[in-house]
Parts: structure tokens; C-alpha cells; sequence
């Protein structure tokens, strides 16, 4: 559930399930052994129950001693706790002239902090095989943590001094950066990576969102450790802060602990007013020739708002075009009747100040153009046609089948329960979505799928040798919105 960069949906029931929703989040990478240590709790945590409507009867809104506010889920099924938590700002809140410092404070958190280094702070970890980790996505800056009841003291704690007192320390920094600037340098003949790029560019322009989370080759040498502390004292705050918690703990025990871990914080964030906008105007596209063996296709167009009335039809009938399984239309007409493709999906993907439709596939050189042309022909279809009642009735048998799966660990469901937070729902939505699916009528898929899909789309084709249809087109300049 959650988000974006390069490009991740919000809703991991839709489209392909992969690092980089929309909003992919630029993930922290944590060490081999303390990946190795926090293994126990992920195959544990994978044994926890956690149905949709069993989940929304036992959903509390917890206000801890001190006023800070998580949903909360309690469940002695297994012993152990997951929380996710979110401070508004994330790589929007970077410096124009220097993209990835969030990124950069993510990545060093936990590099030290108190009277710990890095070296130990990690040992700690490890240990007590708890699992911690920071992200960056365009509008929020997450956390999230596991861990086992009995060592649910411990890990708070580190997670205190790590957002209060951490060290930045310079060499740490160098380490880190090192490390970044590896996997920018690798990017620079990534496929993926550069088509990713280059739809941000051509949908939001000089927008923060047209910025990337992980910084560039130019901009990451360039932050220094005053860089780090400012961003952290102007983003990590309680007044934005956004908590879900589900797992073995009672809420007296977790409202103590909540006011110790995040009671030290400042009160309130000093962020930078993002505009909104709305993408740039389709058609437009784009060709960047690098010489691999498959070309990769990625297209966008502008999205609907998660507040949007349309913003249901648009997420059901998104399924019948592009979303997971083989009933989608991108994919009986790419994959199976013309072998173009081995996976080809469309996802929605809403930030707080802008949306997108967002897709993505890849194939052979000499294939490009006729699989952009299918792509094409399919959106147009959608658009003017829209989809069929028994498409319509498909997807939403399968959007509210798929459910239990996106909610059957503690993880997923405090990951869930944080992302409506994010998104401003209820606190019941998990009981009402199905409701909310089944009330879209084929009148209203009908004018999402226009609204969506009537102007064309952004391409960007990565590859060898460019197929006319993919020749560059003038681009128009992102609005922003009134």
C-alpha cells in the first residue's frame, strides 16, 4: 500500500506488485546480516490472521498520554508488533538545487545515534532481531518497525535516538553517499530507471515532483551534514505525524511507549507550501536510445485525486485495462494474442498534490512500435467505449476478493491502516470499500475511463534504434492547478 518513485500505485491489489509505487519509495537498504536477523520476525509475522472485516471491528483510535494519535490494532495471535508511521513533507522538501536529501537522512538515521555508533547501533538490531528502516517518498518521510513483544522496549528505544539524536556522522556520510552515487551511476544504463526519469520530467516539470527522491549524480556530492540536519529539523515533527500499529501489545503499554519515542520530537514541522498541479497534457512523447536488449515502454497520463468522487470508478475500471491477472485488456491484447510482452500493467498513483495513470512494458527492439501502437489502441478503446458489463462485474469480484490478501500479516495491515491515515479516510473504510466498489455503475467506469484516457498518453521508450512512433513530440509545459 503507499506509493512513489520512480512509479508506485497505492493500492497493491492493482497492477504489478513492485518497488518503485507511483510512488515506489527509495527504500533504505539494510545490511546483509541485519536482513538475515529480522528474517524470523517476516516468516512469523507471515502466520497472522488479519481479515478485512475482522481487522476494521478491533481498528482503535488510540490517543497516548502525552496526544500523540495511532490506529491500533491489538492481536495476541503471535507474539510480535509492526508499525508504520509517516511525517508529511518527504522528498518534495527537498532543496531545488540539491534532489535527495531526504533520501540521505533516511539512509542515516540509523548510522548511529545517542551514545551509540553505527557498528553497535547495528549489533543492537540484530540481536534482538528488530527490524527498522527509513523512506522517502515524494510527500512523506516513513519509518517502520518490527519487532518482538518482549524486546518491544528495546526497539522503541532505538527508534527514540534515532529520530532525536542522531549522529550524521561525516565518514557515515561518505559511506552512504558512496553507495548512492554507485546505484545512480548504474541507473545511467538502467532502462527502467531512465524511462522513470524522464516521465517525471515530461508530466511535472520543474515541480518538486519533477525532481527524483534519490537525488542525481550532480546534487548528492554536493550535500553536506548541515544539509541532513536541517531537513530533519524542519520535516520530523509531531504536528504531521501519522501512526499505525498492529500486533501483541496493549494500549496502556503502547501509549507509553509511543510518548517516549516520539514525545521528544518538536511540535511542529517548517515546511515548504507545494503547489498543486496537474500533469502535462498528453500526447507527448519521448525517445532515449541506449543499446539493450529489450526496449522499455513506460506511458502515464494525468490521474484522478484519491478525494475525487471519480476516484473509485477510475480504480475499478483501471482493473479492467491494466490491473493484475490476465482478465486485464493490456494483457490479453500485449501478452496473449500478440506475444509482444512478457508483463504489461497500468496503475493509478495519487500524491497529495497531483495524480497519475502510470504504465509500464517492456519488449523486443524491433517490436517497440507495434507494442506502443496496441498500448495505444487499447487506451483509445477504453476510452471512447469504455468497459463492458461483465468486465466491470470481473473486476470488482476480483478488487474485493483480493483484500484478504493485501491484509493477512500484521505488516501489511499496519501499512494499510497508515495509507488510509495518509490519504484521509475513515476509520472504518476497510468496511465500506467493498460497499464503495460495488456501488460504481457502468455509467460512472464509463466517465472515469474518459476522464482518464480521453486525451492520449506520455510515452517514453527506452532502447535500440527509435521506431518513428516513438520520435520525440513537443512537449507541453505542466499547469499548476487552481
Amino acid at each position: 500500500m503507499a506509493g512513489q518513485e520512480t512509479f508506485r500505485h497505492r493500492l497493491s491489489d492493482q497492477g504489478r506488485d513492485r518497488e518503485a509505487r507511483g510512488e515506489a519509495f527509495v527504500k533504505k537498504h539494510p545490511s546483509l546480516a541485519r536482513h538475515i536477523a529480522a528474517i524470523a520476525i517476516l516468516l512469523t509475522a507471515a502466520l497472522l490472521p488479519a481479515t478485512p472485516s475482522q481487522a476494521a471491528a478491533k481498528i482503535q483510535h488510540l490517543i497516548s498520554p502525552g496526544g500523540i494519535e495511532a490506529w491500533f490494532v491489538q492481536d495476541a495471535t503471535v507474539p510480535l508488533i509492526a508499525m508504520e508511521y509517516a511525517f508529511a513533507g518527504g522528498a518534495s522538501q527537498d532543496p531545488a538545487d540539491k534532489p535527495g536529501v531526504g533520501n540521505l537522512v533516511a539512509d542515516l538515521l540509523d548510522e548511529g545515534s545517542g551514545d551509540l555508533d553505527s557498528k553497535t547501533y547495528h549489533e543492537r538490531l540484530e540481536r534482538r532481531a528488530i527490524d527498522l528502516g527509513f523512506s522517502v517518498s515524494r510527500d512523506t518521510f516513513r519509518g517502520s518497525l518490527r519487532m518482538l513483544r518482549d524486546n518491544k522496549e528495546e526497539a522503541f528505544e532505538l527508534l527514540r535516538t534515532a529520530l532525536t539524536s542522531p549522529h550524521f556522522d561525516k565518514d557515515d556520510l561518505e559511506r552512504v553517499r558512496s553507495q548512492i552515487m554507485s546505484d545512480l551511476r548504474r541507473e545511467t544504463s538502467s532502462p527502467s530507471s531512465l524511462a522513470g526519469r524522464k516521465l517525471l520530467e515530461l508530466a511535472f516539470g520543474s515541480h518538486p515532483y519533477g525532481h527524483q527522491a534519490s537525488g542525481t549524480l550532480d546534487s548528492v556530492p554536493s550535500v553536506t551534514v548541515d544539509d541532513l540536519k536541517a531537513y530533519k529539523s524542519r520535516v520530523i515533527a509531531r504536528d504531521t505525524l501519522k501512526i499505525a500499529v498492529v500486533g501483541d501489545i496493549d494500549p496502556g503499554t503502547l501509549g507509553k511507549l509511543l510518548d517516549l519515542t516520539f514525545g521528544g520530537l518538536p511540535a511542529k514541522a517548517d515546511l515548504v507550501p507545494v503547489p498543486d498541479i496537474i500533469a502535462a497534457k498528453p500526447p507527448q512523447r519521448a525517445y532515449i536510445p541506449l543499446d539493450v536488449p529489450q526496449t522499455v515502454i513506460s506511458f502515464a497520463s494525468p490521474g484522478i485525486m484519491r478525494n475525487d468522487s471519480d476516484f473509485m470508478a477510475a480504480y475499478v475500471v483501471n482493473q479492467v485495462l491494466g490491473g493484475s491477472g490476465p482478465s486485464s485488456r493490456l494483457y490479453h491484447e500485449v501478452r496473449e494474442k500478440r506475444g509482444l510482452a512478457y508483463s504489461v500493467y497500468g496503475a493509478l498513483s495519487w500524491m497529495q498534490h497531483s495524480a497519475l495513470f502510470i504504465g509500464n512494458t517492456g519488449t523486443r527492439a524491433d517490436r517497440a512500435g507495434e507494442t506502443l501502437r496496441a498500448i495505444e489502441q487499447q487506451v483509445r478503446r477504453i476510452a471512447d467505449e469504455g468497459p463492458t458489463q461483465e468486465e466491470l462485474d470481473e473486476a470488482k469480484s476480483y478488487l474485493k476478493g483480493s483484500q484478504m490478501l493485501q491484509l493477512d500479516t500484521s505488516a501489511k495491515l499496519a501499512q494499510a491502516l497508515l495509507q488510509y491515515q495518509l490519504d484521509r479516510m475513515p476509520i472504518d473504510y476497510i468496511e465500506k470499500r467493498n460497499a464503495m466498489i460495488d456501488a460504481v455503475t457502468l455509467d460512472d467506469a464509463k466517465k472515469a475511463a474518459r476522464r482518464l484516457w480521453g486525451q492520449d498518453l506520455l510515452t517514453v521508450v527506452v532502447g535500440r534504434a527509435p521506431q518513428a512512433v516513438a520520435q520525440p513530440a513537443a512537449a507541453t509545459a505542466p499547469v499548476k492547478a487552481d
